[in-house]
């Protein structure tokens, strides 16, 4: 995963083109595309690394179901390739191979198309990863912009025949897989939940700007999850409907366990914001209430001293004839009201409360 700054990636490049035209995201200099097929029934199971996407185009109409799996989108001959070999349309190719696009759903009848954000949590920084997937009538075809993910689990039951996915079908697999990427979710969450209490904690025992800077930092956090994670309420809404030939009955039911974590998610992201809102504000205030502290002191510093600088500016003129400078003991009567009037005044703040 990379660290995320922008909410938005350039698109001027891609400016003017037809539609359906793919520019590569990425660098020449990438690492390479990695295609990894998965091909499985109750009975059978083989996963192996195709060396290229033409490769792909035996497991279109077998009787098994075959999850293939790409990392990196950076290269528009392999994915104009892979899906002229499954019938893709190219503008899905293009949404594919332009990693901006907001979680949605497409229906285009023998085959179904999901894009989602897979997130990842690094530094105190949400990296997101756009995942696309393809629901075909035997096949599921995921597109990741680079190697690494959150679906080791769903390899590992499919590994070793845990549970239904071997003898359910794709659109089983299709729901494995999101509902994988909707847990990471909740992982997140809870780091980010860490990441709040030790800087409330901050916040009450001694906030500084670096605590300010954390808030900011969690707020940005916070936007870039809601905005991966709201639209997916609609994608998921979606799936768990009855108009979807591809998707069996027996699969909408996990769905609709999905679309309830989905909003557990989004319950939460709404209540940390709602938290470093208001530890926002409790910043503010607890900064603005030290300066009153400091500004009270000096003001009743400065106030004492009022009096004090009367009466010594009183006495320190030059006027030749103050019949109080010949007196013998007018300098320890003026150093005796001078102290009077302090001890008055601290004696009047006190009663006042205002100390």
């Amino acid at each position: 995963m990379i660290r995320v700054f922008k909410f938005f990636k350039k698109t001027s490049k891609r400016a003017g083109l037809p539609p359906g035209t793919l520019v590569p995201e990425a660098a020449p200099d990438a690492a390479p595309v990695k295609i990894t097929v998965i091909d499985y029934d109750e009975d059978s199971y083989k996963e192996e690394e195709m060396t290229a996407a033409a490769e792909c185009r035996l497991f279109r109409d077998k009787r098994t179901t075959t999850w293939i799996n790409v990392d990196g989108v950076h290269n528009v001959e392999i994915l104009a390739e892979l899906g002229e070999c499954f019938g893709i349309h190219p503008l899905v190719m293009e949404d594919i191979a332009n990693t901006e696009q907001r979680p949605k759903t497409e229906d285009f009848g023998d085959y179904f198309f999901v894009v989602l954000n897979m997130l990842d949590y690094e530094e105190g920084t949400v990296a997101t990863e756009q995942v696309s997937l393809v629901l075909g009538s035997n096949y599921v075809i995921s597109f990741q912009e680079r190697e690494g993910d959150v679906f080791d689990a769903v390899r590992g039951r499919l590994r070793n025949a845990k549970g239904r996915i071997r003898k359910a079908g794709p659109d089983y697999l299709a729901y494995a897989l999101l509902d994988a990427v909707v847990d990471n979710y909740f992982v997140i969450l809870e780091e980010i939940g860490e990441s709040v209490g030790t800087l409330e904690e901050d916040l009450l025992r001694d906030p500084t700007p670096e605590t300010l800077r954390g808030i900011h930092g969690l707020k940005r956090e916070m936007i870039i999850l809601r905005k991966s994670v709201w639209p997916l309420r609609e994608v998921v809404s979606t799936l768990g409907r009855g108009d979807i030939p591809l998707i069996r009955e027996s699969t909408r039911i996990f769905l609709k366990d999905v679309y309830d974590h989905t909003i557990q998610v989004i319950d939460a992201v709404e209540t940390y914001r709602d938290v470093l809102s208001g530890m926002l504000d409790l910043y503010l205030s607890t900064v603005s209430n030290k300066m009153n502290e400091v500004m009270k002191v000096l003001t009743i510093i400065a106030t004492i001293f009022i009096p004090l600088t009367f009466v010594a500016g009183i006495y320190g003129m030059n006027f030749r004839y103050m019949p109080e400078l010949d007196w013998y003991w007018s300098y320890p009567v003026v150093w005796l009201v001078i102290v009077a009037l302090s001890l008055l005044m601290l004696f009047f703040f006190k009663r006042k409360k205002w100390l």
